[in-house]
């Protein structure tokens, strides 16, 4: 079994590492062409969509063989060791179950893209279509090399015991109308998603086990629908953006960032819980993925603030609400994955996107000064200008970054898709030529963390897809529409209905499966009720990052602890002050549009 798992890993690494690569070269080149020579390439796009599906699924792959697809594990790990043992078993094979139902669906649905070809390279679609049946056979035999490894018998059964019982009861259930969604889409996937099944595969499974039971669609059609997901354009931007999050890491931008601000506010009371804000709020702005925010922030800065008597539950309680904080800062993935799923310029969303995170931090702020009240300041020297200053002339080609981004974006030179390669060339230029740091090891395990990370968000946002789609279909995105349009106080009471549900699912399927598999049902209802399309995406993405980093079920939170290496018990009451402030700025930001559309 290990040695067969080793040649997967091989099998899914290499060729996705070279993708990643690919198209980084592919995009680039697109926008030189375009820009510095006038001479677009037409066919750029359309090789980068065509390698694109095949990242996304050797991606999910990876995430599988590592076990970093997205789950909720806060209630098995508080389960006995024979009933993580039995749980583990029982969510290997609801993997496993909804990889071999989909297999031969992906690969008819392949086969029928023969008769497609793309405009620019007329190559068959059936090439990049083959992607999911192969990423689906590839991640099948993991699941069940992994399966074998558990209690296979009890976790199969139980699996079968439910399809059969499904099978049988479907002619009953069919007479209770649009009731059934609960059945699926509330107990059937909150189950799978309590008992650890990754959260995309318990879309995937609860979006089957629906369709198969009370409908004849082909499952092909769920198929189709996950490709649809899966490989807008736009999400190209997924990948991009998380490389070159591990890239300003590794080259020592990040860490110039942060000497600097610490240099101009580390000797003032409460000043290095500012120079945390101030450094999520920028790195947020450059690597779009929160993961890699806060692992690029909390190293450089918890050593010498628990020095100061920070105790190390306040230091992972200041970093996850600022995680929070930074969810709109441009160019988040959930942003770029927003704009994607619900039509919203992303253009728009970058520009809306800074103000609201401002007026958070101003509460964190607020709430961090009072709390570091306490500081062991004994021992700490303000340092000298010159000395503030070279700090600033060592960070400013890092500081730089954001706006060559921003400014590419807004002066159309290129996309948000595109722009992330302008800034992967940028901070390999300046890691090379300035920081004097590219070591060529640390290449090939970031551009594989790249695809695995990517895989694991990409193959969410394929299955929350194909869920939408049933459950368009059933009716219910016109119901839900209704109800909440219905819903007294207007404008008012849709934003804090709205606030409610996305805490809520925030904290329950984390942001980007929440906003896939929302965001297309509601937005239509916020635009009939008069709410700015780019307002409301600020006010749900805020929502949603308080759920995300809110204990005891945000994966956020846990992810924070992780990184800052602190029990998630010691922050568990200390956390609450500083989620209070993020609420409450998002009141703000939700009462008065102006801070997200002023600047539009």
């Amino acid at each position: 079994m290990a040695r067969a798992e080793a040649v997967l890993r091989l099998v899914a690494e290499v060729p996705a590492a070279l993708l990643v690569l690919a198209e980084i070269g592919v995009l680039f080149a697109g926008v030189t062409a375009r820009y510095v020579f006038h001479a677009p390439l037409v066919w750029t796009d359309e090789l980068a969509s065509i390698l694109f599906l095949w990242l996304a699924m050797l991606g999910s792959v990876i995430a599988l063989q590592r076990s970093e697809h997205m789950r909720l594990t806060a209630v098995v790990a508080g389960m006995p060791p024979a009933g993580r043992a039995r749980t583990d078993a029982l969510a290997s094979a609801a993997v496993a179950v909804f990889l071999v139902m989909i297999v031969p669906s992906a690969w008819t649905y392949a086969s029928d893209e023969w008769f497609i070809e793309t405009p620019a390279l007329g190559i068959h679609n059936t090439f990049r279509a083959m992607a999911i049946p192969v990423g689906a056979a590839l991640m099948a035999v993991t699941a069940l090399t992994r399966l074998l490894r558990r209690d296979a018998l009890f976790g199969v059964a139980a699996v079968l015991a439910l399809a059969v019982v499904l099978h049988f009861a479907g002619p009953f259930l069919k007479a209770f109308g649009n009731w059934n969604l609960v059945l699926f889409f509330v107990v059937l996937l909150g189950a799978a998603v309590l008992l650890s099944v990754p959260i995309g595969f318990a879309f995937g499974l609860a979006t089957l086990a629906y369709l198969a039971t009370l409908t004849r669609t082909p499952l092909t059609v769920v198929v189709s629908r996950m490709d649809e997901g899966m490989s807008s354009l736009i999400l190209l931007a997924v990948p991009l953006f998380v490389f070159l999050g591990l890239l300003i890491e590794m080259t020592g931008m990040a860490r110039a960032m942060v000497a600097f601000l610490s240099a101009l506010l580390g000797h003032v009371r409460g000043g290095l819980s500012y120079v945390l804000l101030g450094a999520m709020y920028l790195v947020s702005g450059i690597s779009g993925s929160k993961a890699a925010d806060m692992a690029a922030v909390a190293p450089v800065l918890f050593p010498e603030m628990k020095r100061r008597g920070f105790h190390e539950g306040e230091l992972v309680s200041l970093l996850s609400a600022s995680g929070a904080m930074s969810e709109t800062i441009p160019p988040s993935l959930v942003l770029i994955t927003i704009g994607s799923v619900t039509g919203v310029s992303i253009a728009a969303l970058f520009t809306g996107g800074l103000m609201p995170a401002l007026v958070l931090a101003a509460g964190l702020a607020a709430v961090a000064r009072w709390r570091g009240r306490g500081e062991n300041l004994s021992g700490v020297v303000r340092p000298s200008w010159p000395s503030i200053g070279r700090a600033f002339i060592v960070a400013v080609p890092a500081l730089i970054l954001p706006f060559v981004i921003r400014t590419a974006v807004i002066q159309g030179v290129a996309t948000a898709t595109e722009v992330s390669t302008i800034g992967i060339v940028y901070a390999a230029i300046v890691g090379i030529l300035v920081y004097r740091r590219f070591p060529l090891r640390r290449l090939y395990p970031m551009l594989v963390e790249t695809a695995a990370l990517s895989g694991a968000i990409l193959l969410i946002i394929g299955t929350a897809t194909g869920m939408a789609w049933a459950l368009t279909q059933s009716g219910f995105s016109r119901q839900l529409a209704a109800a909440m349009t219905s819903m007294p106080g207007g404008a008012a009471g849709f934003l804090a209905v709205s606030i409610v549900a996305f805490v809520v699912l925030g904290s329950v399927l984390e942001g980007i499966p929440a906003i896939v598999l929302f965001g297309p049902l509601l937005f239509p209802s916020a635009r009939l009720v008069g709410i700015h399309e780019v307002h409301y995406a600020m006010v749900v993405i805020l929502a949603m990052g308080i759920g995300l980093f809110a204990p005891p079920f945000g994966v956020g939170y846990y992810a924070a602890c992780a990184i800052g290496r602190v029990a998630p018990d010691a922050a568990m009451r200390r956390i609450w002050p500083y989620l209070a402030a993020v609420l409450a700025g998002l009141v703000m930001v939700a009462a008065v549009p102006w801070f997200s559309i002023g600047f539009l």
